[in-house]
């Protein structure tokens, strides 16, 4: 079931996309994390020339949940200026996992207005969690 704020927040995320900092690979990524208690937060991918360096932009949004007082994640949405779906990386897979609620989305966003979810136990099979 889509909630209902996707629309929306997919043309939110859509706009973001500008404000990424990806002057080596060129690809902006916007994210937002939905926390059990239904907050959203933001998050844009920032590279660094010191790669690793960077943030990625799940990271950035899972870091703003926990500033603000977040323990929890349910939902994550992705858009990014690629063509196509995009998913998290390894890294980012194992910090949604370590905040997420049971059957925990994980919500990608396309240009064209199509979306494709999976859950995280999907993407990241036999996660790890102390």
């Amino acid at each position: 079931m889509t909630p209902p704020l996707a629309p929306a927040l997919a043309d939110q995320l859509r706009r973001l996309l500008s404000n990424a900092h990806a002057p080596y690979s060129g690809v902006h990524v916007a994210a937002a994390v939905e926390g059990e208690d239904g907050r959203l937060h933001l998050g844009v991918n920032v590279e660094n020339a010191a790669y690793p360096q960077g943030v990625c932009a799940e990271a950035s949004a899972i870091s703003d949940m926990v500033t603000n007082g977040g323990k929890a994640i349910r939902r994550v949405y992705l858009a990014s200026s690629l063509p196509g779906f995009i998913w998290p990386c390894g890294g980012c897979r194992q910090k949604i996992w370590e905040f997420a609620t049971p059957d925990c989305e994980v919500i990608s966003f396309d240009a064209d207005g199509g979306e494709e979810r999976h859950t995280i136990e999907a993407l990241l099979p036999l996660g790890f969690r102390l």
